[in-house]
């Protein structure tokens, strides 16, 4: 015969009680690290090119580096147009492949590359930008893949290189660029290509952190269960385990 084991009531529901609190605990803070991962990445891919325009000096200076978290803000500028203008090639408009027109503006002592719109075709005509001109347009990192130029001599580049335009012109560069949201004569509106996009590993310790904590609330379960497992097995009875004694030859 076997005689059951069971711990007493109040072992036993402190047990449960402690192991649900450990459990609670633990997958509260888990689910605290996962909203915090998701936060540092809605932060980061947040969307801005919808926002009221603000001046360009209230988001960077001439000297400042690129700003990442306001990548595709709406900022303003007032300036002259300078010479030193070019082509970027494949750009597309809708399903065409073609040309972003790029012209410095001169604002302050420094000046800003402006896309001013998409062509088909470099065209001199409509890459030719002069006198003074409000612009509103999204906020740009500068560009830089490596792409190799193929004639470093003519007007058309491979990407928007604050490191190749400064050769062309006669005052510092902003470290942006700026897509204007008004195309200029001629051209068609350039499609806004670079909205900030979340790296996977943005935040990557708060969601490692989530998962430590529900790993150690699934081990705090498992432990009262294996506890309440042996706490509740059958005990073999004394003259049931003398019985079951082998006898030697």
């Amino acid at each position: 015969m076997t005689a059951p084991r069971r711990p007493g009531l109040l072992t036993d529901l402190g047990a449960a009680a402690l192991a649900l609190v450990l459990v609670g605990i633990a997958g509260a803070l888990g689910l605290w690290q996962y909203g915090a991962w998701q936060a540092h990445r809605t932060a980061e891919a947040r969307d801005l090119t919808d926002v009221e325009p603000v001046p360009l000096s209230d988001v960077m200076g001439s000297d400042d580096p690129f700003p990442g978290q306001d990548v595709g803000r709406p900022v303003e500028m007032a300036g002259e147009w300078i010479d030193g203008g070019f082509w970027v090639r494949d750009r597309s408009y809708g399903d065409r492949d073609g040309y972003w027109a790029v012209a410095p503006l001169e604002v302050g002592d420094a000046a800003v590359l402006v896309v001013r719109g998409w062509a088909a075709e470099p065209d001199p005509a409509l890459l030719a930008a002069s006198g003074s001109a409000d612009v509103t347009g999204w906020l740009q990192a500068p560009e830089g893949s490596l792409v190799t130029d193929d004639d470093p001599n003519d007007d058309v580049f491979p990407e928007i290189r604050v490191a190749d335009a400064v050769q062309r012109v006669d005052v510092d560069l902003y470290s942006a660029y700026a897509v204007s949201e008004q195309p200029g004569p001629g051209l068609e509106p350039a499609q806004l290509e670079a909205l900030p996009s979340p790296s996977r590993f943005t935040a990557i310790r708060n969601l490692l952190y989530a998962i430590e904590w529900w790993i150690f609330g699934a081990f705090a379960a498992f432990i009262w269960w294996r506890w309440r497992q042996d706490a509740t097995a059958p005990e073999i009875a004394p003259e049931v385990a003398a019985v079951e004694q082998p006898v030697d030859g």
